[in-house]
């Protein structure tokens, strides 16, 4: 008879050897670096078991981990944003978390853009109850009309915040950087996902060409010709996400 496993099986050891670029390393699992090591252990091995499409939230699946939406709803109640723009709305899962928070604020609007919204999740986004607090706009991202259309919902004086999720290469991720950032207002913040992307090239279900083609890429050239923004590491704080380095804080005023 094969021993059934224990749902609380102690090492009494509490320590993991990982292999790095200099050499073998034993890491007490109970320290800052063993921590460290763990989560992006459990962020990579959690992305290829696909562990972000089990969710959903209020009814609608949301592709996210759990850790960056905790994130994203201490950040919204924090800068209490009039205005959320959500590129890649994909199920519309997390345009509905960012709506339901702005229900709890009392105020507020959602934008969620995608390239294609399909039948049966537009369907259950504009059967929402919380519909009201949001707008869908089928189109590309990068394309000036969108632009236009997004500034014409944004009133003098919105407090506005921006989430990017939609095409993760590095071209497409640099391109929205410049067409979104201008409409960040002070103080708030520009959100860019998956620069997870670099630690997955080598992941069964990964692409080599990940290690360069990706949103950190994007984020890093662009932080290194506007000065305006500034990384926030205070919400990559649980180590567990697929947004590293991605939560931007404009620090300064728009240049006119």
């Amino acid at each position: 008879m094969s021993r059934r496993p224990e749902l609380f099986d102690h090492s009494p050891e509490p320590k993991i050897q990982v292999k790095t670029s200099r050499g073998a390393q034993e890491l007490d699992i109970y320290t800052p670096e063993g921590f460290q090591v763990l989560s992006n252990l459990f962020t990579r091995s959690g992305w290829q078991q696909k562990v972000s499409y089990e969710l959903t939230w209020l009814g609608i699946p949301i592709i996210q981990t759990p850790e960056d939406m905790a994130m994203m709803q201490e950040l919204l109640w924090k800068v209490r944003p009039d205005v959320v723009i959500e590129s890649g709305v994909a199920h519309g899962g997390a345009l509905m978390l960012y709506a339901s928070i702005l229900e709890l604020l009392g105020k507020g609007h959602a934008i969620g853009i995608d390239v294609e919204i399909r039948k049966y999740n537009r369907l259950a986004l504009q059967s929402h109850p919380l519909s009201r607090r949001y707008t869908l706009i089928e189109s590309s991202s990068v394309e000036k009309k969108t632009v236009d259309q997004v500034r014409k919902l944004i009133r003098p004086g919105d407090k506005v915040l921006v989430a990017l999720d939609s095409n993760h290469t590095a071209a497409h991720v640099r391109k929205e950087l410049e067409l979104y950032s201008p409409l960040v207002t002070q103080d708030s913040y520009l959100v860019v996902f998956d620069g997870v992307m670099k630690i997955l090239a080598d992941a069964p279900a990964g692409s080599p060409t990940w290690d360069r083609d990706n949103p950190w890429r994007a984020v890093q050239e662009f932080l290194r010709t506007n000065d305006e923004f500034e990384i926030d590491p205070y919400y990559n704080r649980l180590k567990v996400t697929y947004c590293p380095g991605g939560f931007l804080k404009r620090v300064k005023k728009r240049r006119r």
